[in-house]
């Protein structure tokens, strides 16, 4: 990014970006929340008013705004006008310009922190919004879509095209803000990951996910390290968090913990990206095959295909109450993210972090380099899982904030910084991460331990232990 020539007036209000990020999240989640409503449900009485005890009906006023693009098959203008909206006049156009001046408003703020000029702001924002529209219609054609080839990488790869062969243009290059939009769509992931869906599943959903999960990562990190003598850690704990934890979103929170490069993170998320799709096929055809308990197969899917869609799709091969079980036990598996991410920045600035004088490190230092927006991440997965239903806000409520408004924000914002970081990268920055193909063997490794140790656990928990337990939830 170009260099200010004055320092942000902003910056005095908040001297790290973090906290500016937060506040932006928060203030988006509010204004979702407040635009959502409960009205009484249809009566079948004789006598006028709702019906004591009805179920509410939501009303979300914000919903349809954000744009979600349709499925094609053989037309990419289907991705804007689906074929039952084609004979209404509101289509996906006019939600697609109301997404990019949403965005294009909410990140003001953020291009008045950093300097960015006005007229590189919107040159650089349009620049992204138009390469970020170009990834979701390639990912919702429906052979790519159906192989699970989500948005992020065609984004990466749209950026990668565009950075190593015409290359990027100095007036876009100050809108390149990957990381900021990284971290807001991670605040904004807090609210969909709630605490209660811990309830659903249980002590069988938490054992499978909560200690599977750091016994792979500590393990594979120690690994890369000691037997493989991986040249970058960074690279190595990013491969590490994406493979064992939740893909994406915990090479991202961890990629910051640890203050891994760009083109790390991309890497591990590429390989992520590339075995997630075989893994949702080829999983659940094993389940099939070799007769094992759906509800253990379903608990073992959800341990081990790292996207939480990509679980869900797999599950959902097996039936319903398979769905049920992948997808929880992976939604208690994402609770992690925050946790992990900070315990990675409390290592990483002990082990590989140094100040002036030599010494040791401590808390202050630990304080003052970890990723302040993951506290945002967690603040918002409370405020969702318990303030908001103590303000009576229902679960249904809370489910259309976050389906109907925040997801596909989020979904936006991750899309945009995957663009930049592909327009940032350099295939020959790229090509000393492949040397000996280290990394690659390292994530086999590591996930055909977390397979392993998954599949013992989801047994143990799902086909032993609470196996009568399970279904008797399923059966209600």
């Amino acid at each position: 990014m170009a260099p200010c020539l004055r320092k942000p007036w902003l910056r005095k209000v908040f001297p790290h970006e973090d906290w500016l990020v937060i506040l932006l999240g928060a203030m988006v989640l509010g204004l979702c929340t407040l635009l959502v409503e409960s009205k009484p449900g249809p009566t079948h009485n004789s006598t006028p008013g709702p019906t004591p005890g009805g179920k509410p009906q939501v009303v979300n006023h914000a919903k349809g705004t954000i744009a979600k693009l349709e499925k094609w098959a053989s037309n990419p203008v289907r991705a804007f006008v689906s074929e039952d909206q084609a004979k209404k006049p509101y289509q996906h156009l006019p939600s697609l310009a109301v997404t990019w001046a949403v965005l294009g408003c909410l990140l003001v703020p953020v291009g008045l922190w950093k300097g960015i000029r006005p007229l590189e702001y919107w040159t650089g924002f349009l620049v992204l919004s138009f390469l970020g529209t170009l990834a979701f219609v390639m990912a919702s054609q429906e052979v790519i879509k159906q192989y699970n080839y989500e948005y992020v990488l065609w984004a990466l790869l749209l950026g990668l095209l565009i950075s190593n062969t015409v290359g990027v243009p100095r007036s876009i290059r100050p809108m390149l803000i990957g990381d900021t939009l990284i971290k807001l769509g991670l605040v904004l992931l807090g609210a969909e990951v709630l605490f209660n869906k811990l309830v659903a599943l249980g002590p069988p959903g938490i054992f499978t996910s909560w200690i599977v999960t750091p016994v792979v990562l500590i393990s594979t990190f120690w690994f890369g390290q000691r037997v493989l003598k991986m040249d970058s850690p960074s690279l190595n704990m990013v491969i590490s968090a994406d493979m064992s934890v939740c893909g994406v979103s915990a090479a991202i929170a961890t990629g910051a913990a640890c203050r891994a490069k760009r083109e790390e993170i991309s890497y591990a998320i590429g390989i992520s990206l590339l075995f997630t799709s075989l893994m949702m096929v080829v999983q659940p055809q094993f389940v099939l095959w070799s007769g094992m308990d759906k509800n253990v197969g379903a608990a073992w899917m959800g341990g081990t295909i790292d996207s939480t869609g990509a679980v869900a799709a797999a599950g959902a091969v097996l039936g319903k109450d398979a769905e049920t079980i992948a997808s929880t036990v992976k939604m208690i598996q994402n609770v992690l993210i925050g946790v992990i991410a900070f315990a990675v920045a409390a290592y990483w600035t002990m082990a590989y972090g140094e100040n002036d004088d030599q010494q040791k490190i401590g808390l202050g230092e630990i304080w003052k380099r970890f990723p302040k927006f993951v506290l945002g991440f967690l603040a918002a997965s409370l405020a969702f899982s318990f303030l908001l239903p103590s303000l009576g806000v229902s679960s249904a409520a809370i489910d259309s904030i976050t389906k109907d408004t925040t997801t596909p924000l989020r979904s936006w914002l991750f899309c945009l910084a995957f663009v930049a970081f592909g327009l940032e990268t350099n295939f020959r920055e790229l090509g000393k991460y492949l040397k000996e193909g280290k990394p690659l063997l390292l994530y086999l490794i590591g996930q055909t331990w977390s397979m392993i140790l998954s599949l013992a656990m989801a047994y143990w928990m799902f086909g032993v232990l609470y196996a009568d337990r399970v279904k008797e939830i399923l059966a209600k």
